[in-house]
């Protein structure tokens, strides 16, 4: 299996000489890192040459690093059920950075990519439809982004009324109640009337 991997790395980088900036082989997966400006060229090689034939787009993940100048990183899963070998391909990106659509070599990554723009706020460009999929349209902000909040003044619920999901104030009720802090050992309140009453009972 490793030894079909390092040919399979071979050739991939000397086909694609100057687009592979990192490879490596790590858990009988090969790697290969690019740059968002060649990843069309690089996935319809990986899909249509002979000896790669990665025709299944299994996933697109996005990962946020805050703190890095290249804050996204999006990870391409591809498989070649003829070759049974995986590989990744792995892009770097900028917060304002758009990069291209696959689709139209993948019909799958469609809803992929706008996962990861609803949730990462990621743009593809020539996407055929770029909307948000898991979250509602009025929402603001995406949720897998480490800068999101948790907590906020308004919460989102599905109104049963107006049919629709809404945005409303968050209500935190919490109806008055009359705590007794005595110490259990001492017994509460109601107990210690009742033993009063009974020494008073007592002496008369």
């Amino acid at each position: 299996m490793i030894e079909n991997l390092r040919k399979l790395e071979s050739i991939i980088n000397s086909e694609l000489s100057g687009k592979i900036k990192k490879s490596l082989i790590e858990n009988n997966e090969l790697l290969i890192e690019i740059d968002q400006k060649d990843l069309v060229e690089t996935v319809q090689f990986l899909k249509s040459d002979e000896k790669c034939k990665f025709r299944q787009l299994i996933d697109i993940a996005g990962i946020d690093y805050p703190s890095e100048e290249n804050r996204f990183v999006l990870v391409y899963l591809f498989l070649s059920h003829e070759k049974n070998t995986r590989i990744k391909v792995s892009i770097k990106l900028k917060i304002d950075q758009i990069i291209n659509s696959i689709t139209k070599i993948f019909p799958s990554a469609n809803w992929m990519e706008r996962e990861v723009f609803d949730m990462y706020g990621i743009k593809f460009k020539n996407h055929p439809d770029l909307r948000r999929i898991l979250t509602d349209y009025g929402f603001k902000g995406h949720p897998l982004r480490k800068d999101f909040p948790l907590t906020g003044f308004n919460e989102v619920r599905y109104s049963e009324k107006e049919k629709k999901v809404i945005y409303e104030p968050v209500k935190l009720e919490q109806n008055y109640r009359n705590f007794d802090f005595e110490s259990p050992w001492e017994g509460t309140n109601y107990l210690k009337n009742i033993k009063e009453l009974e020494k008073h009972g007592k002496k008369n």
